[in-house]
């Protein structure tokens, strides 16, 4: 599915840095397929746009409450069952593949558990008993920057495959 954008918006949003330039285009994604990450909303979309509108969501959960929040919230079948990493290597991005593959390791030893209901104490005391995710969380935002970066060039280098570009 072609994600049309005007060169107006796109050109405002690059000119506002490259977070500006990368949620434009991931809201626009969201926007096609009814702003869920589901099977049907997947079979929309190419699978570049599936990995951006990803990394977007694993930024956000990273920045906000790491990966035990993420994880929590159910995202990990997605980046750690899927090729998601696979797909960062091929964007480019080894060094952060690398990364996703240990968070992964984390990932399968405590999915069960981090996965289960739980009252807001419990869920605040899973830090406590998951310190092992800390230091992935700290690596993160150290290179959250950099990532980030790198996916706005590569975005910008294949912008094509992701949105049209329209006049009006």
């Amino acid at each position: 599915m072609k994600i049309k954008i005007d060169n107006t918006s796109l050109q405002q949003a690059a000119g506002e840095g490259m977070d500006a330039f990368i949620r434009l285009v991931t809201d626009g994604i969201a926007a096609s397929v009814g702003g869920e990450m589901t099977v049907e909303a997947f079979s929309k979309l190419e699978p570049d746009q599936i990995t951006l509108w990803g990394y977007v969501i694993l930024r956000d959960e990273l920045c906000d409450g790491g990966f035990i929040q993420l994880i929590h919230n159910g995202y990990g079948p997605f980046f750690f069952l899927n090729p998601f990493a696979k797909a960062m290597r091929l964007w480019g991005l080894k060094d952060f593949s690398k990364f996703l593959y240990k968070a992964r390791e984390l990932y399968e030893l405590y999915a069960e558990v981090l996965t289960k209901p739980c009252s807001d104490e419990e869920f605040m005391a899973l830090y406590e008993q998951y310190p092992a995710f800390e230091d992935l969380d700290d690596e993160f935002m150290e290179k959250e920057e950099e990532y980030t970066t790198r996916i706005a060039y590569y975005l910008d280098e294949h912008i094509h495959d992701f949105i049209e570009i329209t006049n009006g």
